[in-house]
């Protein structure tokens, strides 16, 4: 299909609404060596700082999950997006460990519910068959967080001091609130579903579909690799991989140049040969991949360079194809609730994970990370285990599609 004008502006703006939403939170990884030094906190604290934001992000699509078919889209993403907004600027002017903690608090209980309204603004005007195409654009917000956020918050960090890259996404996330208020039309055409179910029951009848089951479990292994691996992957990379911290942007910008190029040409892909195929495929690379990288000792930048490309390429596949394919899983009327709560399972595993990095890699007296390795094989069996799940996940789509007698890939997935 060809997307209208209006369609492709809706693209444009969820993306860059989630270019921001994502810097915010990758902001942290490459400022990880700044906040260790300059606040004087150990792995274990750097990892709370990560989990505070999925914690409360994760409470609140559950407090969100009832009332997210209840308003018009458009008003809802507003208002927590302003929210979002205003946390980011408490984190831009935290002078210490305890308030950068409590803003990370406030930033996840707007933010986190922005991607999930994000995702059933997609499955309310895109057809089934176009959702890996969109998808893969939207996701190029993770890539060109790395390309053009993630470099510039370096250069304004090394420059400015480490509140800096957080003035800078209010700065950026003004600009799109305005933007979203002014032009975005009202999304309410699930409201005309009728429902006499309140907040909480519906809250309630969304958790206990079994339909739904194996799509939040499988959501909450997706957010254990990159919740893991990446609040520790510049601390890594510097002093494990040897890469200088003026060289660091380099690999940040290489990596999200390449993720950019090749998320709207997987999201074709996954339209093509099947969006289960595709996280397959992605899967099996990404188990090998994390293996080899968190074994590594001190590399040559061009290598580091390579290896993280491969690897977030398929991070990005595994990403446009899950989130393709869950977004037919739920009824039209349930799709916010169910969207608000897959959200919120995946910052509650996000934040046990870095929890759980946090006390599984520690920092030694030289500044070298110790049992990275082990960190890789955990994250490993994580990405094996949601193939399992997802598996299930993808039955349920096709018996779906099939009762409705919509077409679905040829391949044995769809």
């Amino acid at each position: 299909m060809k997307f209208t004008p209006y369609q492709s502006f809706v693209i444009a703006v969820l993306a860059f609404l989630q270019f921001t939403v994502v810097l915010d939170f990758m902001i942290l990884s490459p400022l990880g060596a700044l906040l260790l030094q300059e606040l004087h906190i150990s792995t274990r604290q750097f990892g709370a700082v990560v989990s505070a934001y999925a914690f409360s992000a994760s409470a609140a699509g559950l407090l969100a999950a009832g009332f997210a078919d209840k308003f018009d889209r458009k008003k809802l993403l507003l208002f927590f997006y302003c929210g979002f907004v205003l946390g980011t600027f408490f984190c831009g002017i935290a002078p210490s460990y305890p308030f950068l903690f409590a803003a990370r608090m406030v930033t996840g209980l707007f933010g986190g519910v922005i991607g999930s309204i994000s995702f059933a603004i997609v499955a309310d005007l895109f057809p089934f068959e176009a959702r890996g195409r969109v998808m893969g654009f939207v996701m190029t917000a993770f890539s060109a967080s790395q390309i053009l956020g993630i470099p510039v918050g370096l250069y304004l960090s090394n420059r400015w001091g480490w509140h800096a890259p957080f003035l800078m996404i209010v700065a950026i996330g003004s600009a799109v609130g305005v933007v979203i208020a002014v032009r975005l039309r009202p999304i309410d055409q699930h409201l005309k579903i009728p429902s006499d179910r309140n907040a909480l029951r519906h809250l309630l009848a969304t958790l206990a579909e079994p339909g739904y089951f194996w799509a939040f479990a499988a959501t909450m292994l997706l957010a254990v690799g990159g919740f893991m691996l990446m609040p520790f992957g510049s601390t890594f990379s510097v002093y494990n991989l040897g890469i200088p911290m003026n060289k660091l942007p380099m690999v940040y910008m290489a990596t999200g140049i390449a993720s950019i190029i090749a998320g709207p040409v997987l999201g074709r892909w996954s339209d093509a040969i099947g969006k289960y195929t595709m996280f397959c495929i992605a899967s099996g690379m990404g188990i090998a991949l994390v293996i080899y990288y968190c074994r590594l000792g001190v590399t040559p930048l061009p290598i580091v360079i390579a290896v993280n490309m491969v690897l977030f390429i398929t991070v990005t596949a595994r990403m446009i194809s899950a989130q393709a394919l869950s977004s037919a899983v739920p009824a039209p009327n349930d799709r916010g609730a169910f969207m608000a709560i897959n959200a919120s399972l995946q910052q509650l595993a996000g934040g046990v994970a870095s929890s759980a990095a946090g006390f599984i890699v520690v920092q030694t007296p030289q500044g070298s990370l110790a049992h990275y390795g082990e960190l890789g094989y955990v994250v490993a069996a994580a990405m094996l285990a949601s193939v399992i799940l997802m598996s299930q996940v993808n039955r349920t789509v096709r018996a779906k599609l099939a009762a409705a007698k919509v077409p679905v890939s040829p391949s044995p997935s769809v």
